[in-house]
């Protein structure tokens, strides 16, 4: 059985509005909520029980991440009105996807926290920061001399500068480790941004000296084909519709959609739908729902043998369990 959520404790730092906390989580959804302030909102895409760890310090202006995630999950949500995001793999099976881009072990994830769109592998691990625009605008300018570039406002997968990855896990592990430590050895105000000036830093120096961004536009056409599949199967749940029937829809072929599909997510159409529906079964069962039936029926899931056996590979228990959990 997944281990049950630990439930979220601040514990304060030597800076006013400055706090840590970690959770250990068995749900993807608990896992989405274990982000304070955040709008976040997840699915499993892989087989599997759950089983995650976040862990967040607040500093000012700054915030330190990292979340660990044993099953593929796609990840969408907003980290609030002029956040930026910079984040980094630490471990990974195989590739991420951020905003319909590849991201490899050395790769940096970049931009605006607002409209967040990752997908991972399973067994992924990831650390970043999240900087306000009033401490991020003016170190940039300290550093170069003007203003954030303007790709900054896009989302880029960026390759890092050559030995630059390393030296920032190393910095932000070791600073989550001390920040974190029931006898910290950061106990002041000063040390408090210090500590949080060089790590900014050390992002900033890590992004490459040139960035195109030139194939950002036939990436947003992609997802956008994507999202408009996805809205038309998830328009009725209960009787989801061919991929035929959506192709005719949108006025593709289904090879494109297939692609783009691929490209964007890294799944086939049907595979995709068949894990968000099985998402949304399972938030049902740990809602409001009074049966599987009822739950399944919901998501177009009308042979309750097969649906079982679905269920369980997806989740790692029966849905008369997770129903049984919620009471």
């Amino acid at each position: 059985m997944p281990p049950e959520p630990t439930l979220p404790q601040r514990l304060p730092l030597a800076a006013p509005g400055a706090w840590q906390w970690s959770a250990r989580t068995g749900d993807v959804d608990a896992q989405a909520q274990a982000q304070p302030g955040w709008r976040q909102h997840y699915e499993q895409l892989s087989a599997g029980p759950f089983e995650g760890w976040v862990q967040h310090v607040q500093l000012p202006g700054l915030r330190l991440v990292r979340e660990d995630s044993r099953c593929a999950v796609h990840q969408r949500g907003d980290l609030g009105q002029g956040a930026y995001g910079l984040a980094l793999p630490l471990s990974m099976s195989g590739p991420a996807i951020f905003n319909g881009q590849r991201v490899g072990a050395d790769d940096l994830m970049v931009g605006r926290g607002d409209e967040l769109d990752l997908l991972t592998p399973e067994q992924f691990s990831l650390i970043a920061v999240v900087v306000d625009a009033a401490l991020l605008h003016p170190l940039w300018a300290q550093l170069y001399g003007k203003r954030p570039s303007a790709w900054i406002e896009e989302q880029l997968v960026l390759p890092a500068r050559p030995a630059a990855a390393a030296a920032v896990r190393r910095l932000q592990r070791q600073a989550l480790l001390d920040l974190c430590a029931d006898d910290s050895p950061i106990t002041t105000e000063t040390a408090l941004l210090q500590l949080r000036d060089a790590l900014l830093i050390e992002w900033i120096e890590a992004l490459p000296e040139r960035v195109d961004a030139s194939e950002l536009p036939t990436v947003a056409a992609r997802k956008q084909l994507v999202q408009r599949a996805c809205a038309l199967m998830l328009a009725q749940a209960d009787e989801p519709l061919s991929m035929l029937q959506v192709c005719r829809q949108l006025g593709t072929s289904r090879r494109k959609l297939n692609y783009c599909f691929q490209d964007v997510l890294g799944t086939s159409p049907l595979k995709y739908l068949r894990a968000l529906r099985l998402n949304g079964v399972r938030r049902e069962l740990r809602g409001g729902a009074t049966s599987v039936q009822q739950a399944a029926a919901r998501w177009g899931f009308w042979q309750l043998g097969e649906f079982a056996a679905a269920y369980r590979r997806q989740f790692g228990e029966l849905p008369s369990q997770t129903l049984r959990l919620r009471s």
